[in-house]
């Protein structure tokens, strides 16, 4: 991901100063539990732990150098590593990566790099969810107009459309709890995934002290099928982030103007039109989105791997892994900071409302209608030919609101009472179980 849509504390994640402190925690730790096991001596797993940490506390970019000048010789990451720490340990370097194989280092600390960047996700989450939950109570009673196919519906509340949206990102959050814990899994298995070099007990001790459940068949790698569900929730999470961006999006256009991004003193929305005030984040948190879905494809595709491994999968992982986690951990800090300052114009929801003369009740009085003993087909041909009145005459001479059409109807008038028709034009109404609503949302 390029720097413009990283944050680094996501980004830290995925440098190569991180990899390797990963890495060497995972050879450490394997030297303790088979030192503990009398498969090789206590002393050198202490020298390796102390001479370790010692290096990787003063790593530096003559390190990183240094591996890369093993690696152009090597052609093997992994080995590459060993070498330069073993210059670092000495002779007790011997007994480092004893009985395991490179799949166990790489896919172990992969799945340490996936936990950290879940939990760092889970916290945008609750950001995420606690601006919207507070603008949610703000606008509670905000009445606006709900659409359907893009065209006015029946009122709403503005704080119940921001329901809608916590409710999917509280779903989103219990989704990636459960990713977060398919892929928090150690493999410490060697070759093919027998334990024919190395106890089991090892692999559930690196596993218990990274915070990781050991994998119950590892063939040679950790099977990819919890990777997919992992980059499916991701997918998924963008999907939601573009939803609410969408819904911004379209509240923002000149002819609606019933919300919009918070405008920066200093901003400018056109190189060459000084009045604009573009919806910039949201657009730009849509192209994200597209993003981040386009590694659930590759995720899926790398399921398929051929017999025990193969590493068809290593250079998908080496972009998506990094890209789809930094650019979500982005668009989520952003999408939270845009609902954070969202400019709200509760009177403007209101004349958008209204200035289709009223037919946005229709569905009311076509009720009204029908408790008053007409059938529903005639109720529905008396509502609709004086809302078709209505709108089809709007702003044209010889104009009339719909409840004045429905007073002038005489399949109307004497059958309703004015007192009832109030009722049914009052969008208090439409807010009645809002109460109901909020309770199973936020409990």
């Amino acid at each position: 991901m390029v720097p413009r849509y990283s944050r680094p504390q996501m980004t830290a994640i995925w440098s190569p100063a991180n990899r390797y402190r990963i890495w060497f925690e995972i050879e450490a730790l394997a030297c303790e539990a088979m030192a503990q096991q009398g498969a090789m001596p206590v002393e050198s797993a202490k020298t390796i732990r102390e001479k370790g940490d010692a290096a990787m506390a003063a790593f530096s970019d003559a390190d990183l150098a240094r591996i890369d000048e093993i690696e152009a010789e090597t052609r093997h990451d992994v080995i590459a590593f060993l070498t330069w720490l073993a210059e670092k340990v000495g002779p007790d370097s011997r007994f480092v990566h004893l009985g395991m194989t490179s799949s166990d280092v790489l896919d172990t600390c992969l799945s340490v790099q996936m936990t950290q960047a879940a939990d760092l996700l889970l916290e945008d989450l609750d950001r995420v969810l606690e601006a919207l939950k507070t603008r949610a109570y703000e606008h509670k009673l905000t009445v606006t107009i709900g659409r359907s196919h893009a065209i006015h519906a029946e009122p709403t509340s503005f704080g119940l459309k921001l329901a809608g949206h916590y409710a999917e990102f509280a779903r989103n959050k219990e989704r990636l709890l459960q990713a977060r814990k398919e892929i928090a899994v150690c493999a410490i298995s060697g070759a093919v995934g027998t334990y024919a070099h190395i106890d089991p007990a090892v692999e559930e001790y690196v596993a218990d002290k990274l915070g990781l459940v050991a994998e119950s068949v590892s063939t040679q790698v950790i099977p990819r099928d919890r990777h997919a569900a992992f980059f499916c929730t991701l997918g998924v999470i963008a999907s939601g982030i573009e939803r609410l961006a969408v819904e911004v999006r379209h509240l923002q256009r000149s002819e609606v103007r019933e919300a919009e991004e918070f405008f920066h003193k200093g901003q400018k929305g056109s190189s060459a039109m000084p009045h604009k005030r573009n919806p910039v984040l949201s657009e730009n948190l849509t192209g994200l989105a597209r993003l981040i879905r386009s590694h659930v494809v590759p995720a899926l595709e790398n399921v398929a791997l051929w017999h025990e491994r193969d590493i068809s999968h290593s250079s998908v992982e080496r972009n998506i892994c990094p890209d789809g986690t930094i650019g979500l951990d982005f668009a989520l800090i952003r999408l939270a900071g845009m609902m954070e300052k969202l400019v709200i114009y509760p009177d403007q929801m209101i004349a958008n409302m209204e200035s289709l003369g009223g037919v946005v009740h229709s569905g009311e009085v076509l009720l009204v209608l029908a408790r008053a003993g007409i059938s529903r087909e005639d109720a529905y041909r008396i509502v609709q030919r004086n809302a078709m009145e209505t709108w089809t005459k709007l702003g044209k001479p010889g104009f009339s609101t719909f409840r004045e059409n429905l007073e002038a109807d005489p399949e109307v008038s004497g059958r309703v009472s004015a007192e009832v028709l109030d009722r049914a034009f009052d969008p208090a109404q439409h807010l009645k179980q809002i109460d109901r609503i909020y309770s199973r949302v936020f409990g």
